[in-house]
């Protein structure tokens, strides 16, 4: 595995959803990813819009991650499975992934934004 990145770590970050293939994304009530990164091994939970709460862990590869990710649906409390790779970018209002994934055996899309304080 190749850890190295031009970018910084993702540990302590946190990202909100801005647009998603699998729903729309309520601008109000996105859901909010919590990051941790050490050695290689990014891991963290997520909760809001269309989730009620979900977990992920994975590897960090340069500026890839790929990640196994599990969470329970508001709507009927489901619970959904899967697994992707997100492209860590950056532009002036901090780092964004673009998540490619697949769910409900479709190959999905989504955006989150890193939450800036300040």
């Amino acid at each position: 595995m190749n850890t190295q990145t031009a970018l910084p770590s993702l540990d302590g970050r946190t990202f909100r959803m801005i647009s998603s293939t699998t729903s729309a994304v309520n601008p109000d009530a996105p859901s909010v990813f919590r990051y941790h990164e050490q050695d290689g091994v990014v891991w963290g939970d997520y909760t809001g819009d269309t989730v009620t709460f979900g977990r992920f862990v994975g590897t960090r590869d340069g500026d890839v991650i790929s990640i196994d990710f599990v969470h329970v649906l508001v709507a009927d409390g489901s619970v959904v499975t899967g697994s992707g790779d997100s492209d860590i970018e950056q532009d002036d209002s901090g780092l964004r992934l673009v998540e490619h994934y697949e769910m409900h055996g479709e190959p999905q899309l989504s955006i989150c934004a890193e939450v800036v304080e300040g």
